[in-house]
């Protein structure tokens, strides 16, 4: 996993790839997308056929998905793209509030020195955008999401945690709520009082704006359940 020019985090496929690898990164895809559900099984000659080739290399890749918890083999043998439920969800929610708020302090703490981390600078110009109303396709924003929180595990210099966070999303991206939201205005908002707070070097304030945000997706998640 690397990032763009802009900071957006992508996975890379390059000629090094093996068919297995290409044939992986494109199920993930699809999982993560929403274009296989939550729950759906696999059916190994569409998804042989799909991808031109054998089954060799898709079960290769069908194995690799398996060992990440991606999908499952259920008690027939079937495979099929494990659920995220409502409660794993939440919890991830609120260990992230908790190791990213630490994170947002103390990239506040380093650009007392620093000033603002370039990744964050290029954030931001994207993120007033959406503060400003600009809509978007719930993909399209995850990639600037992904984005915003990446560059603040950057400019914390925590060069672990920017893969345990991408862990971490997967998961909850494949929580079928997840994808309820179309409307990201206050979320960039949230996004950048953590920003500003980061680059006023106020590592309390940084702290306790990424906390805000996290109880407000997760008040988010809950209204949705909430609805009749």
């Amino acid at each position: 996993m690397t990032d763009t020019i802009d900071g957006t985090p992508r996975i890379e496929v390059n000629e090094k790839d093996t068919l297995a690898d290409r044939i992986y990164h494109d199920i993930k895809r699809r999982i993560l997308e929403g274009g296989i559900a939550s729950g759906e099984s696999l059916s190994e000659n569409q998804l042989a056929a799909e991808a031109g080739a054998s089954r060799t290399p898709l079960r290769v890749a069908l194995a690799r998905l398996e060992q990440e918890g991606v999908i499952a083999r259920l008690a027939n043998g079937t495979l099929a793209v494990q659920p995220v439920t409502v409660e794993q969800l939440l919890n991830i929610v609120q260990l992230r509030r908790l190791l990213e708020g630490a994170a947002a302090a103390r990239a506040a703490e380093m650009a007392r020195s620093t000033g603002l981390h370039p990744a964050l600078a290029a954030v931001k110009e994207v993120t007033e955008t959406y503060a400003n109303g600009k809509a978007t396709a719930f993909d399209e924003f995850w990639k600037h999401d992904d984005a915003f929180h990446t560059a603040v595990a950057h400019a914390a210099g925590l060069t672990l945690w920017p893969a345990m966070l991408s862990e971490l999303r997967e998961t909850a991206r494949r929580c079928t709520i997840t994808r309820t939201h179309d409307r990201f205005t206050e979320q960039a908002k949230e996004h950048l009082a953590v920003i500003a707070a980061i680059e006023a070097g106020d590592a309390h304030s940084a702290r306790a704006a990424m906390e805000t945000h996290f109880a407000s997706v997760r008040t988010r998640f809950l209204d949705w359940l909430a609805r009749p």
